[in-house]
């Protein structure tokens, strides 16, 4: 099993930069496909971006494509969402997933407010 924590949420201003983090810890990170995913209130969940455990493939939501970078350190157990010229519409919260050999757990998430 794989426990995850994100931190780095808050809120800033449209236009701002946040820096998601997701810590893992239980078993080998680096064999694991890591994602973010985002909840306003009132919808659905919905994919923001994923890496693969080498991270050799990236994918972006059409929504945060050219603002939003995922990244990872293997040594550091941890996956990044860097997040720029933020929008009002990016407002939720944020969780992290780990998904391997049909297995997938996510974190509690963190908040992201944007104000206009």
């Amino acid at each position: 099993q794989v426990q995850l924590v994100e931190s780095g949420g808050g809120l800033v201003q449209a236009g701002g930069s946040l820096r998601l983090s997701c810590a893992a810890s239980g078993r080998t990170f680096s064999n694991y496909n890591m994602g973010w995913f985002r909840q306003a209130p009132g919808k659905e969940r919905e994919f923001v971006a994923a890496i693969s455990w080498s991270g050799g493939s990236i994918y972006y939501a059409d929504s945060v494509k050219g603002r939003f970078t995922i990244s990872r350190d293997n040594a550091k157990n941890t996956v990044y969402l860097q997040m720029n010229s933020l929008k009002p519409e990016d407002t939720a919260l944020y969780h992290c997933a780990a998904e391997a050999r049909g297995s997938t757990y996510w974190g509690q998430g963190t908040q992201v407010t944007v104000s206009s």
